[in-house]
């Protein structure tokens, strides 16, 4: 009797350990002094658009993992037999199909993978750990509008790239020199309903790494501070702030998404010949934080 005893207390210990490491951490990820929150104000998790990864799938009342419409960017398929919840970290796997698929008359060669949010907010601080696979697609976080069943000036776009990089350059442009190694971020405003007093365009960011984006995890984070101040953040240290091209004053949602793009095409040998491991984009954590003054 006192083995079983023992044996369900030991049990009940390493449930509460897991509970508690869970969303143990009280505040976003910053160095010292680089808290840029206002006085009389802490940070709050905002559970529903946060994850450890701890458990054995992936959390489908806080994750959309089919697309949500969006099958992917040619000749890159969103896959979700390509996304996992394991060891701890949500993996995002590169692939090869086994032969082309045509969809929406466009034909599909590589396998990637789209992971969305179901919830969305505003204004807040979003972060991730997140090592980037070492191929020529995609390793990102970043934060999206949706539009639909939306009317009026608010179906336009609003995005805020926090993260977009990719493991091998097959572009020789100058701008693509150092992506990958460096945290690329950038504000878009487009598809603006006629009549809307808005205007479309692009403000980005970048901050460097110092080495290659596949190499290590690092922290990228941003301040969305208010619909016309954006601050960037890696491994906890202020880097840039931007102020977009229109107004971010609506709701937006995270993705973590491999894709390809077609201004980084695919390489004559087809880009795979890669262990699973370095095929393989990996978020150790997300999580999303809003203000709060703990005296109202």
């Amino acid at each position: 009797m006192k083995a079983i005893i023992k044996k369900q207390n030991y049990l009940s210990v390493i449930i509460l350990l897991i509970t508690m490491t869970c969303f143990a951490q009280q505040s976003p990820t910053f160095i010292d002094g680089e808290d840029p929150k206002p006085d009389n104000t802490k940070w709050k998790l905002v559970k529903n658009m946060s994850d450890e990864f701890n458990g054995t799938k992936v959390d489908e009342e806080k994750w959309q993992i089919s697309g949500q419409g969006w099958i992917g960017r040619a000749p890159g398929l969103f896959l979700a037999d390509n996304v996992k919840v394991t060891n701890g970290s949500l993996q995002i796997t590169t692939t090869m199909l086994p032969k082309p698929i045509i969809k929406n008359n466009k034909e599909f060669t590589h396998g990637g993978g789209y992971v969305g949010s179901r919830n969305g907010m505003t204004y807040g601080y979003y972060e991730c750990e997140m090592k980037a696979n070492k191929t020529f697609m995609s390793s990102t976080f970043w934060l999206i509008n949706e539009g639909k069943n939306i009317k009026g000036c608010d179906k336009r776009t609003t995005e805020l790239d926090i993260q977009e990089c990719v493991g091998q350059i097959t572009n020789d442009a100058e701008w693509m020199k150092n992506f990958d190694q460096a945290m690329n971020s950038n504000t878009h405003s487009r598809n603006i309903p006629e009549g809307c007093n808005y205007i479309k365009g692009s403000e980005k960011s970048g901050a460097t790494i110092g080495a290659k984006v596949y190499n290590d995890f690092h922290v990228y984070g941003v301040w969305w501070k208010s619909k016309d101040e954006i601050l960037f953040f890696l491994d906890g240290k202020f880097q840039s702030k931007v102020k977009p091209p229109s107004d971010f004053d609506i709701e937006m949602y995270l993705r973590m998404v491999v894709e390809t793009y077609d201004w980084n095409p695919v390489p004559a040998d087809g880009g795979m010949a890669y262990s699973k491991e370095d095929r393989t984009t990996t978020y150790n954590w997300v999580r999303s934080w809003t203000l709060v003054n703990p005296k109202k």
